[in-house]
């Protein structure tokens, strides 16, 4: 799915687009400080406080790597010694990242922010929807010359409940906030606010590379973008794919055009280079194995230049013969946005001027690079080191901000490095993974991870040691007497075998297919094709699907468009699927659900009804398969995990992934979770939790 701004970027050509008014940040004058220092009053207003979120950091982990490594992670030592101890935070049902980062961000359940799963379902087409923003609709007006005006509505944030930041802001108490998922739209404070983990790329939703490639393999033609090129007399002549042109009329089949940006290959083989040139941008000369920094590229929407849309994109050579090069997602321009990505506005490029254009991109490990095999496990590490290293370069800009700010207040900043590594690369560190790979888990990653001797099989263990650094140069910067929060969203466990909850569903007889429609063909099959439920299944006769990571839903007369199951019928009938899935037991006789929780039993709030009506918690080493999660029937109802999608998860039961908490003060909760530290911070500042919050305070 596009993003929302590819279905109205008319409305830049006749208005600037409408955003919510967005504060500058308050900095007081240099001279205060010194006033209140020769007052002998603090020299803050507000007590000052960092956050440090590291998504999908696991207590369980952590103790052991530090056990291990007990000199490479001294700051980490340091803290767990004041700390007493690694903590574990209790996470979100269902332990999904925008589900855990809304809890955090609001102080309430999904009851109360209405944030389920990466992936909700439309009631009326039973079709898989975005779960961060509200649905969209598009419409347009027709214009001569084969262009159309386009309109739309919906693409507006999903979350209910106000961010703790903006709260803070309210009250006068200053904070930047760097990276934080489920932060788009932008959610503004009284300080820097940046979107992370949810924010679209220009050409694609969660950011789709592109490969260029003079020899495609079989099982990659017909991919939009896998791009076949040829050289002829030492050039290729291409293009940038952009996003769809909503002024253009679709074809036939309801389809829009991509917008396209010209793109030159200029090959020197003798050299073993080449020189990429985009529009008629300055060359960039590489060679294999090297990367670029980020090219501004234009899409034309209209002609004459009337329709421009800005995005910025890098490239990295895989090969000279046969020619291979990969490009990064169209990131949005932080010079030009489409739409903001910080608040306020100015932030963005004010930050691209200090360290120069950057990932805007909510996921800037390029995941699906790896996923769509346009990038090797190597490659996709080396990619991650970018990102990585910039994290670097952005964290110096953020504690310049922030100590700056004479008035206090609060800094978070996050980092994806560990989350989006491990869900890739955990089947190296995992010999009872079914797709682990010995070879590559032997070979030499000191070039990565900077440890002498280390090998792709350490791969855990050196991701979190990377993150030793980042807390001591926090530490560092900020001061002995600042008070410090390390906190991750959930854990991280082991994702060996794929359950397929429809199938699942089919063979027990609670989803009934048409006359004419089967489940899927193994994948390995010629003649496989995908099945989804919203054209095969036999509405009349369904009384229950799944869509989503670990959402189960009814098919209810009077929610669901064509609902069969009487209202009256439901909680017999949710009971007896969830001691069903319960029960169930793979072939060696291993438990695949943990728990499957019905939703008015763990959520509350005014958005209860917008739940799955049971979420399905699976026990470790299991989670729903991707295409069972998009509303397909796989083959097979349980089947390894093989392939590139992710190896290591958290898409399971809570209990199976706690997250992590550590501060250098201490904590007065037992079990405190992530609703706590919202309303925990809240309370320091002096604030009363907002009624509909969940927590309570855990700071002393």
């Amino acid at each position: 799915m596009l993003p929302r701004w590819t279905t109205y970027p008319a409305l830049a050509t006749v208005a600037a687009l409408l955003v919510t008014a967005v504060p500058e940040p308050v900095t007081r004058p240099a001279a205060g400080a010194a006033a209140k220092a020769r007052a002998g009053l603090p020299v803050t207003q507000h007590p000052r406080l960092v956050v440090l979120g590291i998504d999908g950091m696991d207590p369980d982990i952590l103790r052991d790597v530090v056990a291990r490594y007990p000199d490479r992670m001294p700051h980490f030592r340091r803290l767990i010694e004041e700390a007493d101890g690694v903590r574990d935070l209790g996470t979100s049902t269902p332990p999904q990242s925008p589900v855990a980062w809304s809890n955090f961000i609001t102080g309430r359940n999904p009851g109360g922010h209405g944030i389920y799963d990466f992936i909700h379902r439309s009631t009326s087409t039973y079709g898989p929807i975005p779960a961060t923003v509200t649905e969209s609709t598009a419409g347009s007006v027709d214009l001569p010359g084969g262009y159309q005006f386009p309109t739309s509505s919906g693409g507006d944030s999903n979350r209910s409940g106000k961010a703790f930041w903006t709260l803070l802001g309210d009250a006068g108490v200053p904070a930047d906030v760097w990276r934080m998922p489920i932060n788009f739209p932008v959610e503004p404070g009284r300080g820097w606010s940046f979107p992370g983990m949810m924010t679209p790329a220009v050409d694609s939703a969660y950011g789709e590379p592109t490969l260029y490639t003079s020899e495609p393999d079989f099982d990659q033609l017909g991919q939009e973008k896998v791009i076949g090129i040829e050289v002829a007399r030492g050039v290729a002549r291409t293009y940038v794919l952009g996003p769809e042109n909503a002024f253009k009329d679709p074809d036939v089949d309801g389809h829009l055009e991509r917008s396209r940006a010209p793109m030159d290959v200029f090959v020197d083989e003798d050299a073993g280079a080449v020189a990429v040139q985009v529009d008629s941008g300055a060359p960039l000369v590489l060679t294999p194995g090297q990367w670029s920094g980020f090219v501004p590229v234009a899409f034309s929407m209209l002609p004459l230049g009337l329709s421009d849309m800005s995005g910025i994109v890098r490239f990295y050579l895989r090969s000279v013969d046969p020619l291979e090069i990969y490009a990064s997602p169209v990131n949005v321009d932080p010079r030009a946005p489409i739409q903001p990505v910080s608040a306020p506005d100015t932030a963005a490029s004010d930050l691209a001027d200090l360290i120069g254009l950057y990932y805007t991109q909510g996921m800037a490990e390029d995941v699906n690079g790896l996923k769509n095999r346009m990038l090797t496990d190597s490659e996709f590490m080396m990619q991650a080191a970018l990102v990585y290293e910039e994290r670097g370069r952005m964290l110096e800009v953020a504690l310049d901000h922030y100590m700056r700010q004479e008035d206090g207040g609060l800094l978070f900043f996050y980092y994806s490095s560990v989350d989006l590594a491990m869900h890739m690369m955990w089947r190296h560190a995992d010999p009872e993974h079914p797709h682990h790979d010995e070879a590559f888990a032997a070979e030499g990653s000191d070039w990565w991870s900077g440890r002498e001797g280390s090998v792709w099989r350490d791969i855990i263990d050196d991701l979190y040691l990377r993150m030793d650094p980042v807390l001591g140069r926090v530490r560092e910067r900020v001061g002995e007497e600042t008070r410090i929060v390390v906190m991750s969203d959930h854990g991280f466990a082991p994702y060996r075998r794929k359950f397929s909850l429809n199938t699942w569903l089919l063979e027990n007889g609670y989803l009934v297919l048409k006359d004419g429609f089967e489940r899927e063909l193994p994948e390995d099959s010629l003649e496989y094709a995908p099945v989804f439920i919203q054209a095969a299944a036999d509405w009349s006769k369904t009384k229950a699907y799944g869509i989503g990571f670990n959402g189960l839903y009814l098919n209810l007369a009077g929610r669901e468009g064509e609902g069969c199951v009487d209202p009256s019928e439901a909680e017999a009938l949710l009971a007896e699927l969830k001691a069903k899935l319960e029960a169930l037991q793979d072939e060696d006789g291993a438990s695949v659900v943990l728990r499957a929780d019905l939703a008015s039993s763990v959520y509350t709030g005014e958005r209860l009804a917008e739940a799955p009506d049971l979420l399905v918690g699976y026990e470790q080493g299991y989670g729903n398969s991707d295409e069972a999660s998009l509303g397909q029937i796989p083959h097979a109802v349980l089947s390894d995990n093989l392939g590139g999608t992710f190896n290591g998860s958290h898409l399971m039961a809570p209990d199976v992934v706690l997250g992590t908490v550590l501060a250098n003060f201490p904590l007065t909760l037992e079990n405190p979770r992530l609703e706590d530290l919202t309303v925990s911070i809240l309370e320091y500042y002096g604030l009363q939790a907002e009624p509909e919050m969940d927590g309570r305070n855990a700071f002393e």
